[in-house]
C-alpha cells in the first residue's frame, strides 16, 4: 500500500478522522476570521482519484458551516493521451499471462490500465455527484472533451 488516494472512498475516509477535521476547521477558521466581507469559497479538486472525495467531503464542510455562502467548485481532470501506448503494446510490456485489450479507437493497452480506468470513471461520477450537490455552481474542467476518461 502506496498511501496513495486511488478511490473516492479512501478520501472521504481522510476527513472522517476527527484530528484531520479539526486541524482543517482550524485553518479554515483562521482565514475566514481574516476577511473583511467573505462571499464564498472558491474549490479546486481532482475528479479522477481519491481527492474526489476529500474535495466532497470539504464542500459539505464549507456548505454546513458557512450555509448563506457561495461555493464555486472546479473539479478537475487530467488529458488522456495513447502516448507511449501503441497497436501492438508499444513501449509497455505485459505481465505473464497478461492479455491485450483493444480500445474502441483502435489502441492495445495493457489490462491493469482497464482498471486504473474503471476508478477513473468511478471517481469522476462520484466526485461530480457528491461536488454538485454542495456547491452553488460546479464546473468541470478538462483539456480534452473526455472529462480526462478514455
Amino acid at each position: 500500500d502506496c498511501g496513495c488516494l486511488e478511490a473516492f472512498g479512501q478520501g472521504e475516509r481522510l476527513l472522517q478522522d476527527p484530528d484531520c477535521v479539526e486541524e482543517l476547521e482550524d485553518r479554515l477558521h483562521f482565514y475566514v476570521e481574516e476577511c473583511d466581507y467573505l462571499q464564498g469559497f472558491q474549490v479546486l479538486c481532482d475528479l479522477h482519484n481519491g481527492f474526489a472525495g476529500v474535495g466532497a467531503k470539504v464542500t459539505e464542510l464549507l456548505h454546513d458551516e458557512y450555509s448563506g455562502k457561495g461555493i464555486l467548485t472546479w473539479g478537475l481532470t487530467p488529458a488522456m493521451s495513447n502516448a507511449g501506448v501503441s497497436k501492438a503494446w508499444g513501449k509497455t510490456e505485459p505481465g505473464p499471462g497478461a492479455v491485450p485489450q483493444l480500445s474502441s479507437d483502435g489502441w492495445i493497452s495493457p489490462p491493469q490500465d482497464s482498471q486504473k480506468n474503471f476508478y477513473r470513471l468511478l471517481n469522476t461520477a462520484l466526485g461530480i455527484a457528491h461536488l454538485s450537490s454542495h456547491s452553488s455552481l460546479f464546473c468541470p474542467l478538462s483539456l480534452s472533451g473526455s472529462l480526462g476518461l478514455r
